[in-house]
């Protein structure tokens, strides 16, 4: 690939993580499969190198903003470390045209989600309400485990998570969500230890080209509506989605075929 090309790309997948909390992993794992034309399962630890660094320094730009409740966050992504050690494991007994299947439908019932949610009145829900310890529990595990086994940061999880669970309004929920990305995906790395040679260079590259990206996605966030930004999430996630599930759907079946 390219040098240009992986430029343009990792300034993408830093873009999506500035602006929406999410898409980093949705965007690194088919481009690394698919583009670079790495085996799935090498993607998704090489994925959650290349997101987890850049979710650690979208963080700390969001947190300079006033954007990232850091209490919740830590809590909610503490809880999910030993979860995405968990599902990074058991993501090895599964074929990587289920594990891409599976990631597609999940993010389309996440958007569907998203969009159906009725927004709150501003005055009606404080800006930093009350952590709720069980919702942070069930918040924090659930998308721990996801994040290893389907080899995503979380965002595309955390985001809706931190909204519906905890109350978050959209715009602190994108950047606390960085916060729990980057322990969460330093947990699955963990677990992908010894799946292969991770390619270095190629990461590093994605890594440097992504802070662009964060920092031009940090500057229009500001001037984006809770409302506007919940659909560019919610409409980003869907028509990745149905991308995934057209390559892939055809794949599982043929497999399938041929285990009759």
């Amino acid at each position: 690939m390219l040098f240009v090309e992986i430029l343009v790309l990792g300034a993408a997948i830093g873009l999506a993580l500035g602006l929406l909390g999410g898409g980093g992993s949705i965007l690194t794992v088919p481009i690394l499969v698919y583009l670079v034309r790495m085996d799935a399962h090498i993607a998704i630890a090489a994925s959650l190198l290349i997101v987890g660094a850049n979710a650690l320094i979208g963080a700390i730009m969001h947190y300079r903003d006033g954007h990232v409740q850091l209490r919740p966050a830590l809590l909610f992504g503490a809880l999910g470390v030993v979860a995405a050690f968990a599902g990074a494991r058991l993501s090895k007994l599964v074929s990587s045209p289920v594990l891409l299947m599976l990631f597609a439908v999940l993010m389309l019932v996440i958007a569907v989600a998203m969009l159906t949610q009725r927004p709150s009145e501003p005055s009606a829900v404080p800006s930093h309400p009350p952590v709720v310890w069980w919702r942070v529990a069930l918040g924090g595990i659930g998308v721990g485990f996801l994040t290893g086994f389907l080899g995503v940061g979380g965002g595309f999880l955390v985001v809706p998570a931190l909204v519906f669970l905890l109350g978050m309004q959209m715009h602190d929920a994108v950047g606390s969500s960085l916060v729990v990305i980057a322990l969460n995906s330093a947990a699955g790395v963990a677990g992908h230890l010894g799946d292969g040679a991770f390619p270095w260079g190629t990461i590093l590259l994605f890594v440097a080209a992504g802070m662009g990206g964060l920092l031009v996605g940090r500057r229009v966030l500001l001037h984006i509506s809770a409302v506007r930004l919940r659909q560019a999430f919610s409409g980003f996630v869907i028509a990745l989605g149905l991308t995934l599930l057209t390559i892939n759907i055809p794949l599982v079946v043929t497999m399938l075929a041929k285990r009759q």
